[in-house]
C-alpha cells in the first residue's frame, strides 16, 4: 500500500511510467480503458470511411479517403501493440468486432456508452450515407479527435504518450484534408443548405464524444496523470471552433 502511495504521490507531482511492470493495477485499468476507446475508434472510423471511398467524386479524393483509412488502421496497430504489451492478444483483438458494424441513422445514442466489449467512441456507431456526409463527420470529428489527442498526448505512460506524440501530426491533417473537402463542397452551387443540414446532425454525436461533464473518473484519471483538463474545456474548445467555422461557411 505505501508503494502504491508513493506512486500515485510521483504521478501527481508530474512523474512518468515507462513499463508495465511498474504500473498498479487500477493504473494499468485506466490505461487500458483509454488506449481501448482509441484503438477501437480507430478501427471502425477507417471501416466506415473505406465503405465510401468510391463515392469521392474523382481520383484525388479518393486517393485522400485511401489515404485516412490506411492511416488510422496503422494508428490503431501502433497502439494496440502497446497494449499487447499488458497481455492483449492482438490478432484475436483485430477480429473481434465487427467494424463495419452500425446502427440506424435515425437512432440517437446519447453520452451512453454502448460497449458490450467494443470501445469505440459512440460517433463510429452511425452510419455515413453520402460522399458530403463523410466529408462533414471527418471534418468535425477530425478536429475533435486532434483536441482529444493533444490532451492524451501527455499522459504519464510514456510509451503512449510518445505514440500519441507521433499519431496526432497526422490526425491533424486528417482535420485539415477534411477542411478542404469541405470548401469543396461549399463550392458547389445550392449545396450549403445540405451542409448545415449535415452538420447539425454530426454536433450532438460528435460533442457527446467529449464525455458528460460531470465525469466521475476525471479526478482519479487526473491524480493518475492520464488526464489534464475537464470534458468540458475540451468541448468548449471544439464547440467555439465549429461555430467560427459555420460562420465561415455562411
Amino acid at each position: 500500500m505505501s508503494d502504491d502511495i508513493s506512486l500515485l504521490d510521483y504521478l501527481e507531482r508530474g512523474g512518468r511510467i515507462a513499463s508495465p511492470d511498474n504500473a498498479p493495477a487500477r493504473y494499468r485499468a485506466e490505461l487500458m480503458r483509454i488506449m481501448a476507446s482509441f484503438v477501437d475508434s480507430e478501427l471502425a472510423g477507417a471501416a466506415g470511411f473505406a465503405d465510401l471511398i468510391n463515392e469521392g467524386p474523382g481520383v484525388v479524393e479518393r486517393i485522400v479517403a485511401a489515404r485516412i483509412v490506411l492511416e488510422k488502421l496503422g494508428h490503431g496497430e501502433r497502439v494496440l501493440k502497446i497494449m499487447g504489451e499488458f497481455g492483449a492478444d492482438q490478432g484475436r483483438y483485430f477480429a473481434a468486432h465487427p467494424w463495419c458494424a452500425r446502427i440506424e441513422r435515425n437512432e440517437d445514442l446519447g453520452a451512453e456508452r454502448r460497449v458490450a466489449g467494443d470501445m469505440r467512441l459512440n460517433v463510429f456507431h452511425y452510419p455515413l450515407k453520402s460522399w458530403a456526409d463523410a466529408v462533414v463527420m471527418n471534418t468535425l470529428m477530425g478536429k475533435a479527435t486532434v483536441i482529444q489527442l493533444t490532451e492524451l498526448s501527455y499522459c504519464s505512460y510514456q510509451p503512449l504518450a510518445d505514440a500519441f506524440l507521433e499519431i496526432l501530426p497526422r490526425e491533424e491533417r486528417h482535420a485539415d484534408l477534411g477542411r478542404e473537402g469541405l470548401d469543396r463542397l461549399v463550392e458547389q452551387e445550392g449545396a450549403a443548405g445540405d451542409i448545415r443540414a449535415l452538420a447539425e446532425y454530426w454536433r450532438p454525436r460528435v460533442a457527446a464524444s467529449f464525455g458528460g461533464a460531470d465525469s466521475q473518473r476525471f479526478d482519479l484519471l487526473k491524480r493518475f496523470g492520464l488526464r489534464r483538463e475537464k470534458n468540458e474545456a475540451l468541448l468548449a474548445e471544439w464547440t467555439g471552433w465549429l461555430d467560427e467555422l459555420l460562420a465561415s461557411l455562411g
